[in-house]
């Protein structure tokens, strides 16, 4: 396969995420959303590291970094999102704003 090939698989994975960071209600979808641009992201990535052949792999450690970053934030959110849902029984987004004061 070619790096034209990789491109685009991470930006078509980059776009559906980004649009359903846009058009989803659900604060879990929204999250998926998130993690499918942080996985376009990691493609991208380890693509570019592979191309141009660094000596530190800088592209795969970023990689890793991204990873271990995303678990953390499905914990966390998963744990907010949980937490709305008991207080609230709804995980829309759109009533969130009534936490405000």
């Amino acid at each position: 396969m070619t790096i034209i090939q990789f491109l685009l698989v991470g930006a078509a994975l980059f776009s559906f995420g980004l649009y359903g960071v846009i058009t989803r209600r659900n604060a879990v979808l929204v999250l998926a959303s998130v993690e499918l641009m942080l996985a376009a992201v990691n493609i991208n990535l380890v693509t570019f590291d592979v191309v141009l052949q660094d000596a530190l792999h800088a592209g795969q450690m970023f990689s890793l970094f991204i990873i271990a970053l995303a678990a953390a934030e499905v914990g966390i959110g998963i744990a907010i999102v949980l937490m709305i849902f008991r207080n609230r029984q709804s995980a829309d987004v759109d009533e969130l704003d009534l936490m405000k004061g």
